[in-house]
């Protein structure tokens, strides 16, 4: 949302304009907006050429809505924006949307589960040790290899992790991951951890078929055997095998259109609308392919069962679909892979509050997950690897040294560590608030407002974002070389008068009859 705001803000030329009889400075038509701003989301990386002109006008319409723009009287508020020729205007407030607020270093992080510590009602003083008796020759063997004494030592008998152990050690390792993968400081930022389901992620492990597609405890849940036999129809055109080759023309769409309209009717996208933060996130990683690979893998894993099996169906349907050449075209003016987006993006992935951009971000997620499906919808074998080498070493039968506290063979992970209050005010001010700062060099950098409009400008911002502004004029003289003050001359014709000598006063003839 701020990303295409700014972009529209700094790429919307703006003019003078004549409307009845009265002119408008610093503002532009409808008609301008929608071409200005089709044209910046077509080239922008992260939107791309599949923007249509319809849905440029969709999103102006959010921007009045929201107050991004206003018309030329100040009103806003309504979605009632056409593609014609009223004239519109940026509002004097900043219409950006503020970032999340990163937790404080006091704040619970995520944390892993200890089974070094026993049990109830037991101590390390019960714990069974062979005692050793020691010969003559064994001490010289001993001490002829160590160097100095050899220190005590007794062996820690792990006890046996339960279902709900593992479940959680999937859980807290994954969501370490996909914090890491993020870049981000805290999951709290994008993600409720406590509604993340432990045993889905386990679920979705294992419960799988030689394909890799999910297998569900619950049939009640299996798509209805009729959608099945209709994806698979329309994914494997026109070799069907356990179908009738259609026998009338336009049998393709019918199949088609039964698809879409099951899918159309969900309540909830299959993306679900908690984890909508996090998937909007892995966009931008989408230049880093590898990354937003594994980050939608790992964000994958946390959907319901259900949801992932239905998520693979549909977009290997759709990838198989969308490259088929032997399919005859299912509509007459989109080809055919954006038909794909189209009909399906909303129902994978949309907000629950129906957020502004929500069109533009699935459909853009979408179109990645149909060329990378094959990975994506895989479980991530270095993950997996990783959780169950350390989920067998906390069962492993270890020798503890006396006096040492932690294991020495095999180091617990850590997922995170603690900073200083300095340091993570810098990161916040480098990180969530750099767009802010983007913008206040963007007022100070325009050549085209007046003084007074400028001075105006930074002093709305400076009450609304002190700490961004302290950072770009942290003294008054820092802001003063914005503003040099002119040096005031005094008129030519004075200077001139005073070089002259004293002339007598001479009167002149008057005109007056």
């Amino acid at each position: 949302w701020n990303e295409v705001i700014e972009l529209f803000r700094a790429g919307m030329p703006l003019r003078k304009h004549r409307c009845r009889f009265k002119s408008y400075e610093r503002c532009f038509k409808a008609s301008e907006a929608v071409d200005c701003l089709h044209e910046l989301l077509g080239s922008n990386q992260n939107f791309g050429p599949e923007v249509t002109r319809n849905q440029t006008v969709k999103l102006l319409k959010k921007f009045l809505k929201n107050h991004v723009i206003e018309d030329i009287k100040g009103r806003w508020g309504k979605e009632d924006f056409q593609d014609d020729g009223h004239l519109y205007r940026f509002p004097p407030s900043s219409p950006l949307r503020p970032y999340p607020k990163k937790p404080s270093c006091g704040k619970e992080v995520i944390k892993f589960p200890d089974w070094n510590e026993p049990m109830a009602g037991s101590s390390q003083e019960h714990i069974p040790v062979k005692s050793v008796t020691m010969n003559s020759e064994m001490w010289y063997k001993r001490h002829s290899i160590a160097i100095g004494e050899v220190p005590a030592c007794k062996l820690v008998f792990r006890r046996e992790l339960t279902q709900t152990n593992i479940e959680e050690i999937w859980k807290s390792m994954t969501l370490s991951r996909l914090q890491k993968v993020l870049g981000l400081d805290s999951l709290d930022e994008v993600l409720d951890t406590k509604l993340v389901n432990s045993k889905h992620i386990v679920q979705n492990v294992y419960n799988v078929n030689k394909q890799g597609i999910v297998t569900l405890e619950d049939k009640s849940k299996e798509l209805p055997h009729w959608i099945l036999s209709a994806m698979k129809c329309l994914a494997n055109w026109p070799s069907c095998s356990d179908l009738k080759q259609p026998t009338y023309s336009g049998f393709e769409r019918d199949v088609f259109k039964t698809i879409v309209d099951y899918f159309g009717q969900t309540k909830e996208p299959l993306l679900t609308f908690h984890f909508f933060d996090v998937f909007v996130s892995v966009l931008g990683l989408l230049q880093k392919h590898n990354k937003a690979i594994e980050a939608l893998q790992i964000s994958c894993l946390l959907l319901p069962p259900e949801n992932r099996k239905r998520l693979q169906l549909l977009v290997r349907m759709m990838a198989k679909i969308g490259s088929n050449k032997d399919l005859p075209p299912l509509s007459e003016s989109v080809r055919t892979r954006t038909l794909m987006v189209q009909a399906f993006s909303r129902c994978i992935l949309c907000s629950k509050d129906e957020m502004d951009l929500d069109e533009l971000l699935a459909a853009k997620l979408v179109s990645f997950l149909m060329d990378n499906y094959q990975d994506i919808l895989n479980v991530p074998s270095a993950l997996k690897s990783s959780i169950e080498e350390h989920a067998v070493h906390l069962q492993r039968v270890q020798i503890k040294y006396a006096g040492a506290d932690t294991d020495a063979t095999f180091p617990p992970p850590s997922f995170c560590h603690q900073i200083s209050t300095d340091e993570f005010e810098n990161q916040r001010a480098t990180g969530s608030q750099g767009p802010l700062a983007a913008l206040l060099e963007e007022i100070v950098m325009n050549k085209e407002i007046s003084v007074k409009d400028k001075k105006k400008q930074l002093k709305q911002f400076q009450k609304s974002y002190p700490e961004v502004y302290r950072v770009r004029f942290p003294t008054p003289e820092t802001e003063a070389v914005l503003f040099p003050e002119k040096t005031k001359q005094k008129p030519p014709i004075l200077m001139w008068a005073l070089k002259k000598p004293f002339q007598p006063f001479h009167r002149t003839r008057s005109f007056r009859m």
